[in-house]
């Protein structure tokens, strides 16, 4: 922002809005009007005026025009940050509903001034998601709706909230309603066998049967988060007492006492139910939200037939990993299958007392961080593993679909006027604003078609002498078992530590029960999304060179075990973003996949900011401790028709890289721009780039970078 060191007088503040506000100026309409009444504004407020006067230009000159008319007002109700919260709202509409739109929250400022001491969710989302997440149980996302409610999967909070005059308070207000969402999918309100859709309808009035259930609901989980969160339940109280709220009305003390014993759970509600349909009130809480059974049963039974079958498959893989090879069969994964079991053991940390231990041929095994999570998922809603999840899943297994899913065909749905819907939507920076343009990208996920051809043979056969040096590579990276000495239990005994016990033990000390060692190997804990660029500029050469990198990639990680997926990107203007999907991480790198790698071929444009945040949001739904976004490039950011060109798509990109950064997700770029050196620094970071000079080079160069990217 250029500073103005002098007040301007009212001549220099017209020739400087002149600038801006030309193309709708004319003999009839001049902005000196305008530049008399900013000419009383001081020097400081003359500078913030002219910044947004230009900013707003950039979008559309006829509401420049209107601010400039209206700020004055606003500058003597509203301070800096409220008049710019203002005008971003209003550039906002103009985005969604048009210019008659946007100008009428210009002039709207008393209701400007009560907005501007609100705080809107997505200022906040990534650090309550942030926290959410830190907070054990399923990973559940949050998005912005009308009602307050979970599904089980996603947290549905206001889009703005303006309880209180303080945004910290309103931010206490947003984590209250979070962490009592959470609650209910962490502490059973939601568990199997009970359905409180069913159960209701026993009641002749079931809604109030439902408000009832959730009060009483509202009392135990709140006793819950007590005991977990302490710091934050003291604080939540304090709140309701801001607000004028009774946490917990007279009537309902002596069930309050009931609810709060640690052995309480959700069948306790619902034997209470019946007692208190007669005699009691629902009683709501501003953070409560409203239940929504026929919802949250629809996504689960779906999530429980999907995990089911996940299961099953992640245990025919473990017994795979650590079973020796067995004679051939009929059905090898069955006898794969056989030998597991599940034991409980309590644990009172734990909301229903008991931890669930895998075992296989009666020795208990450590399974991996996804399948750790999958057990934790089926056990929220189940509270336990059935023993037919141990069961082989049986030729061709499941194939779970939603039935909306394939209501807007990915391929067909651009033809028509409904682009936006079964789409996904995303932000998009706008570095003049300083601020996101709100669900501005629409993106849809498409498959890459299969090309049942030679490539990947022929590039295999090409390569051959470079693979089998991948593999040799590769393998070394696997690393080799490690001796851990001094073990409380183990394959085998110290004797150094057998010796210095024994020593110990003469002179009078206490014996150690360290003594065993046993071997020990590192795992990698790695996951790697390669975003590869398939804008038309890619066609001949590069395209090629791409193919055959990612064969040769392929080929290296199923030697190293590493967890990857491969999307291409592409599209056409804001309203047509493309992700192609060539192999997710829950896929296997089969003959299918070699086909879609075949079928990779230029397509439109470069806009890459929308990809980055897609594929960043994939790759967060993966637990892993180390997170790469690869990207695969011949050039710079780039789209059709509209300002992304040059700077502005440039800006977005490195926006969504520092997004990305903030998740945790480390972002890499190979490139055969030879003119990156101008902008990928900025983008990427200085270290965090690599230019190739030669398209030849890219498939020998792509699995050493990866090499050096991992060690």
């Amino acid at each position: 922002m250029i500073s103005i060191h002098k007040q301007l007088n009212a001549e220099e503040m017209e020739e400087r809005l002149d600038e801006f506000l030309d193309p709708i100026l004319s003999s009839r309409r001049t902005a000196a009007a305008v530049a008399k009444r900013l000419a009383v504004c001081n020097s400081q407020q003359q500078t913030f005026v002219l910044h947004w006067v230009e900013v707003i230009a950039h979008t559309n000159a006829e509401l420049a025009y209107q601010f400039a008319n209206n700020v004055i007002q606003a500058l003597n109700i509203m301070d800096y940050e409220g008049v710019e919260a203002w005008i971003i709202q209003a550039m906002d509409v103009y985005d969604k509903k048009g210019l008659h739109s946007a100008i009428g929250v210009l002039r709207e400022l008393k209701k400007a001034q009560k907005t501007t001491t609100g705080l809107p969710l997505e200022e906040i989302e990534r650090i309550l998601d942030t926290f959410i997440a830190g907070l054990s149980g399923r990973r559940l996302s949050v998005v912005s709706s009308e009602q307050i409610y979970t599904d089980t999967e996603t947290l549905f909070l206001p889009a703005f909230l303006n309880r209180f005059t303080s945004r910290e308070e309103n931010f206490l207000l947003y984590k209250a309603m979070a962490v009592h969402l959470w609650a209910q999918t962490r502490f059973g309100t939601w568990q199997q066998p009970f359905s409180l859709s069913k159960a209701i309808q026993n009641f002749s009035i079931p809604e109030k049967a439902c408000q009832l259930f959730h009060s009483l609901e509202c009392l135990r989980l709140d006793a819950c988060i007590e005991r977990d969160l302490p710091g934050l339940h003291r604080s939540i109280r304090q709140m309701l007492k801001k607000l004028g709220e009774t946490a917990i009305p007279s009537e309902w003390l002596s069930i309050a006492k009931q609810l709060a014993h640690p052995s309480a759970t959700v069948q306790d509600s619902y034997d209470l139910l019946p007692k208190i349909y007669s005699t009691h009130s629902p009683y709501f809480l501003s953070y409560q939200g409203r239940l929504m059974p026929d919802t949250v049963e629809e996504v689960m039974a779906l999530r429980i037939a999907r995990e089911k079958q996940a299961f099953r498959l992640a245990v025919i893989d473990l017994a795979k990993e650590i079973k020796p090879k067995l004679p051939e069969n009929d059905n090898p994964e069955l006898e794969l299958a056989t030998g597991f079991t599940i034991t409980k053991i309590p644990d009172e940390s734990l909301p229903n007392g008991v931890k669930f231990e895998l075992n296989l041929d009666g020795q208990p095994i450590k399974p991996p961080d996804n399948v750790k999570s999958l057990m934790d998922s089926i056990i929220q809603d189940i509270g336990m593993i059935p023993e037919d999840y141990l069961m082989a899943a049986g030729d061709g297994g499941y194939k779970i679909l939603d039935d909306k899913q394939d209501e807007y065909d990915s391929e067909n749905v651009w033809k028509g006027v409904y682009h936006e819907k079964g789409a996904f939507l995303y932000n998009e920076w706008d570095y003049e604003r300083k601020h996101y343009r709100k669900n501005w990208c629409v993106l849809r996920e498409m498959l890459v078609h299969p090309q049942s051809d030679d490539f990947v043979t022929k590039t295999l056969q090409r390569h051959k002498g470079l693979i089998k040096n991948l593999h040799r590579t590769f393998e070394a990276l696997r690393g080799e078992d490690k001796l851990l000495k001094a073990q409380p239990n183990g394959e085998d005994i110290d004797l150094d530590a057998v010796i210095k016990a024994y020593a110990d033990a003469k002179h009078g000390f206490e014996m150690t029960n360290r003594l065993f060692s046993k071997k020990h190997k590192d795992e990698r804990n790695i996951a790697v999304m390669f975003m590869v660029d398939m804008s038309g500029s890619t066609q001949g050469w590069i395209n090629d060179a791409e193919r055959e990198a990612l064969v040769l990639l392929c080929q290296a990680l199923e030697t190293l075990g590493d967890r990857y997926a491969i999307y291409g990107f592409s599209g056409m203007t804001r309203k047509r973003c493309e992700i192609y999907r060539v192999k997710a991480f829950d896929e296997p790198y089969n003959q299918f996949v070699q086909q879609r790698i075949s079928g990779i071929t230029a397509q439109d444009y470069t806009r890459m900011g929308v990809a980055i945040r897609h594929l960043s949001k994939l790759l967060n739904d993966v637990d892993s401790r180390i997170k790469l976004l690869i990207t695969l490039s011949d050039g710079r950011p780039d789209d059709y028709g509209d300002n992304y060109r040059g700077t502005y798509g440039i800006e977005d990109t490195r926006q969504a890289l520092i997004e990305a950064k903030r998740d945790g997700i480390h972002p890499f770029c190979i490139t055969l721009d030879t003119e990156a050196k101008d902008y990928l620094p900025h983008m990427y970071g200085a270290v965090n780039y690599i230019v190739i000079d030669e398209v030849r080079k890219l498939p020998l160069k792509v699995s050493d970078i990866y090499r050096k990217l991992t060690t």
